[in-house]
């Protein structure tokens, strides 16, 4: 049995919502990644089995490894189709806003969502939501989104209606927010779910190779060229790992090929928190991702440091300067932390 962590008056507001509404429009993060897709996925096909009309639309491209996902060719990808996708989020009856918490994480899909009359939901999982949707479902003590959107769809009474498509969507999710179930996973009713969607008919071990085991060759020896330059900080029992735009063009990176980089530091002995710096290719900022073991806050550094925030073990944000500014940066921010790095127990 699962705990209702959902207030059932936001089932039930939700549900007189599906009742009325037949255009529904699913938006997700920029730069989506696993959860984003899995629970959008998840969710979509929960929606059209109720004959509705549903589309799932994010800012940008995806990474190739979740192109495999059923349903992802149907995903609209907002810079690509803006015309079209603004008239499907104007027409809306009802937009479900996935796995983000500010309005400015969907980027220029933003004014779009806000002007639409449609009804907001949020379905969400990380710290301080802001006030944009009328039904806020925001449970950051829950592992991923796509776990809260399996959790939606069994308390409205559906969980029959999951099909195995769905399940395998909402496992992905799960997984790739959690590291393949090796941080912010230590609830027992994570694996009560994954019991569930197992029998669906999903197979796990599949989904895995399928996300973590078909990349490129240029993208293993990418992974060999930054581990060369990585810097460990012995006395704060940290690294940092970096990759400027050149050696993206060099080793012909594509989006979502340094996608777990930022947890290979934390193998190391004593080693309880990792900083994966990388040069946007898009725009003049630098993307930092944060993972840590134990107790240790890398969501307050991100917070404080880098305009972001997360998770405890796993968090992200963005630096505004050079690539060297934000090593300086990150250095500061150690020093700050030390006490918290270095503490025993």
């Amino acid at each position: 049995m699962l705990s209702k962590v959902i207030d059932q008056s936001k089932i039930d507001h939700f549900a007189k919502w599906l009742e009325r509404a037949d255009k529904i429009v699913i938006v997700s993060h920029v730069s989506p990644d696993g959860d984003a897709i899995g629970s959008s996925l998840g969710l979509w096909h929960f929606l059209n089995d109720q004959e509705k009309n549903v589309n799932v639309i994010v800012p940008n491209a995806f990474p190739d490894f979740l192109k495999w996902m059923p349903g992802s060719k149907e995903i609209l990808l907002y810079d690509r189709y803006r015309e079209f996708a603004n008239k499907l989020i104007a027409e809306a009856d009802v937009i479900c806003c996935l796995d983000f918490n500010a309005i400015h994480r969907i980027d220029a899909m933003k004014d779009a969502v806000l002007a639409s009359p449609a009804r907001k939901i949020l379905i969400d999982h990380h710290l301080y939501p802001e006030d944009f949707c009328r039904i806020v479902i925001s449970h950051p003590e829950i592992s991923s989104t796509s776990e809260l959107v399996f959790r939606l769809i069994c308390r409205l009474g559906c969980f029959d209606e999951i099909t195995k498509k769905g399940a395998e969507c909402i496992y992905t999710g799960m997984m790739t927010d959690t590291g393949g179930f090796t941080f912010n996973s230590n609830n027992r009713e994570i694996y009560f779910i994954i019991s569930e969607l197992l029998s669906k008919g999903i197979d796990k071990d599949e989904i895995y190779r399928k996300v973590y085991n078909t990349y490129s060759e240029s993208r293993l020896r990418l992974m060999g060229h930054v581990l060369t330059q990585m810097k460990v900080y012995p006395e704060y029992c940290a690294a940092m790992i970096s990759l400027t735009k050149k050696e993206q063009s060099q080793f012909n990176y594509i989006r979502g090929d340094s996608e777990g980089f930022v947890n290979i530091p934390l193998s190391i002995k004593n080693v309880v928190f990792s900083c994966f710096l990388r040069e946007d290719t898009e725009k003049p900022m630098i993307k930092v991702s944060l993972r840590s073991v134990g107790k240790f806050p890398c969501n307050q550094l991100a917070a404080e440091f880098f305009n972001g925030g997360g998770h405890l073990n796993a968090s992200g944000g963005e630096f505004y300067g050079t690539l060297d500014e934000a090593k300086v940066v990150l250095e500061q921010a150690l020093e700050k932390f030390k006490p918290l790095l270095t503490a025993k127990g």
